[in-house]
Order: structure tokens, then sequence, then C-alpha cells
């Protein structure tokens, strides 16, 4: 099987155990092309020597040259090193926030691990705050540890946030899409309304536009866009811009 055979199936619906064999590493080419082409891995697929395994049911989907991975409505969330989300601030023990990020278990977030933080200089953080940070640690055997900071400690747009928006929970397929280079969602609430969007990899989206009424109606317009199909969602923009609803 090569790289062509999974492309053919982009667009489909691929169930957990559906796998494609691959060229082995070690096959002598006699031509020009030395290696086969091999496809590189996303959420939800997994490599096992010559074999790609489906691990998640969805859509797959291909981004160029040879990027898969599958596109599925899941709203577990597992945490993953250097990944960035939006947390709740739930609790103070001692030196160390308890964040709650919508996965298994809380997070711990130390008060130094903000931007210009020191034992004298404590960083102004409550119980409810929301927080957008980064995992330095997630893996299934430690306690997944969050920081407010960069490798420079920079903030770089992390830290406490949240006044006068709403907070939503999305499918983490939507939030992928959000973060897309070149998403067509985002473009389309830009042409609607100006607002300040913060994603979160964790299903979280916080939102803010100009109003009250803006707010509702860009939280309402990206929790539907998890059932829309991108037609059906353009025709919803389509009659909002024209005051249809």
């Amino acid at each position: 099987c090569d790289i062509d055979i999974l492309k053919e199936k982009i667009g489909e619906v691929l169930l957990p155990g559906d796998e494609f064999v691959f060229e082995s590493e070690d096959t002598i080419f006699l031509t020009d092309n030395v290696k086969p082409e091999r496809p590189v891995c996303g959420p939800g697929l997994r490599q096992s020597g010559n074999r790609l395994v489906v691990s998640k049911s969805g859509v797959l989907r291909h981004k160029p040259p040879h990027t898969f991975w599958m596109d599925s409505q899941q709203w577990r969330y597992v945490p993953a090193k250097a990944e960035t989300v939006i947390g709740i601030v739930t609790s103070k023990s001692g030196d160390i926030f308890k964040v709650d990020v919508g996965g298994s278990e809380q997070a711990s977030l130390s008060y130094l691990a903000f931007e210009g933080a020191t034992k004298r200089n404590r960083p102004n953080v409550q119980v409810g705050d929301l927080v957008f940070a980064q995992f330095t640690v997630a893996n299934k055997d430690m306690e997944p540890e969050l920081v407010c900071i960069d490798g420079s400690g920079r903030a770089n747009g992390m830290g406490v946030f949240g006044g006068g928006g709403l907070l939503l929970k999305v499918s983490l397929g939507l939030v992928r899409r959000l973060l897309a280079p070149q998403s067509d969602i985002r473009s389309d609430l830009e042409q609607l309304f100006p607002c300040e969007l913060v994603v979160g990899m964790n299903g979280r989206i916080w939102v803010r536009a100009s109003t009250i009424q803006q707010t509702l109606i860009i939280s309402n317009l990206l929790q539907s866009c998890d059932t829309l199909t991108a037609p059906q969602r353009r025709e919803q923009f389509r009659k909002l811009q024209k005051g249809g609803l």
C-alpha cells in the first residue's frame, strides 16, 4: 500500500481498528525513489512498524504533503505537553494553584510560573479566575503542571484573563478548526462582529464582543458550528449579516 491509497480515503468515516500497510523500510528500490513516502500521524492515528492504525473514529483529514489525522467530535480532553489550555483556578494550597482543565485530574500551577513573579512580587490570582496556560508536564504517571510563561520567561499572551467575556465548551475537533492557519470559521466571525477570542486546546473558548448581545450571538454561533455543515454555517452567518436573526 502506498500513500495514494490513504489519500483516497480522505473525507471518509473510519473506525478504530482500520489499518493501512505500507512498504517495508528495508525494501531495496532499483529506481530513483529510494524510500517510500511515509505518512505523518496526527490525532486519532497511530503508526506501528509498517502499519498505520486508526485509534479514534471520525473523518480522515489531510494536510499537504503527508500529514493525516482523524477529525472527530471528541469532547473529553487528555492533557498533552506544550498544548495551551483555558483553566479555571479552583483552589490555592501554599505556593501552588490547582487548576481545572477539563481532564481527569486537576493541574498544578506555581505562583512563580508568571511573568515577573518573585517571592516578593506575587501574581494576583484568585479562585475562580480564568488562566490561559501551557502544559510543561503531561503524562499518565505524573500530575499535570502548567505555566503562564514561555521558554524565555515572557507571558506571550498567557496569564489571568476573562473580564466581561463568556466561556464556552465545544468539541476538540472544532478547536482544531478554529486554530487552523486559515480558519474559515474565524474569518466569517471577523466579518460579522469585531470580537476577542481565546481558544484552548481543551475545548474551551472565551469570547468577548463590544456588547453583551453580540457576545451571546457569537457564542451561540460557535456552539452551533459543531453540528452545522459548512454551507449551513455560511447561510447562518449570511442571515445574521442581513439582520435576519
